[in-house]
């Protein structure tokens, strides 16, 4: 259609015949087949690296175009950053952990080695106290044995305390008023005392048994009058008859020759037992049947 054919028509049918072309040629259009690929972009259209050094030139921090960093890019900036100090948060926090679960053991460690080491004190200061009890008990048990050896070695000690000689005449086992005298202050030195004996010997001047009988007789009249009169025990008595054995007090005479008997007589020796002694010494001054003092 020519232009001045076009110009002929109406306003409004211009605009049915445009509208109409629009209409036919969109289908057409969209049946044809695609022979050939796209065109390339062409050189002027920029490329996504390119846009993105754009942009990203555009974002610099702080940078010469945009004065203010935005908010996207910092975040991207700082968040690496975060990550790494929240690892290292983590590191420390595991280090304390670690350190203090370290100290916490190595203080229940020392605890319990000093809680053992006073416990061995405690033990060894009561065992110190022990032994010192033991030595005590083993110094006191030696003590006792000592004291007891010398109970034992001291109960067949015994001393002389008194002597006396009874005279007796013609032989006869009749004891004389001065006899009895001395018998009884001997009795009255004994009374109520422990651990003691009276040795008894009988002397006769006759010969052989004659002499030995006559002796017996003398010391049994002794015994007898202790018995009798003061109550002596008899356990406490030891009588022997020598006759006329020989005087040991005065066994030679001025020519070398042996002294027999020439008297009758009862020669009786107080002994007392050391221990005995110790227990019932009289007080000081009282003097013994001998007369000399006692100490």
């Amino acid at each position: 259609m020519t232009h001045g054919a076009l110009a002929r028509i109406p306003i409004s049918g211009r605009l049915s015949i445009l509208l109409l072309a629009s209409a036919i040629s969109v289908p057409a259009v969209a049946q044809q087949p695609l022979d050939h690929p796209p065109a390339p972009p062409s050189a002027t259209q920029p490329s996504p690296e390119a846009s993105s050094s754009s942009t990203t030139s555009k974002e610099g921090f702080w940078g010469h175009m945009n004065p203010f960093a935005r908010k996207k890019w910092v975040h991207r900036q700082v968040d690496p950053l975060k990550d790494r100090l929240n690892e290292l948060d983590e590191v420390n926090a595991k280090n304390t952990r670690d350190i203090t679960d370290v100290d916490g053991r190595a203080q229940a460690g020392i605890q319990k080695a000093q809680s053992s080491a006073d416990a061995a004190n405690q033990a060894a200061l009561a065992a110190g106290q022990q032994a010192q009890l033991a030595g005590s008990t083993a110094q006191g048990a030696s003590s006792h044995v000592d004291q007891l050896n010398g109970t034992v070695n001291g109960l067949d000690q015994y001393k002389q305390v008194n002597a006396i000689q009874i005279p007796f005449k013609g032989g006869q086992p009749i004891l004389s008023t001065d006899a009895k005298g001395q018998l009884d202050t001997l009795a009255a030195n004994v009374t109520g005392r422990q651990g003691y004996i009276l040795e008894i010997e009988g002397h006769a001047p006759g010969a052989g048994s004659l002499g030995i009988q006559s002796s017996e007789r003398l010391a049994e009249s002794v015994k007898r009058y202790l018995v009798t009169e003061h109550q002596i025990p008899v356990y406490r008595m030891h009588a022997v008859a020598l006759g006329n054995a020989i005087d040991q007090a005065n066994a030679t005479d001025d020519n070398g020759k042996p002294v027999h008997i020439r008297t009758s007589s009862v020669s009786i020796r107080l002994m007392e037992n050391s221990l005995a002694a110790q227990e019932n010494a009289p007080p000081n001054g009282v003097a013994s049947s001998n007369g000399a003092e006692r100490p």
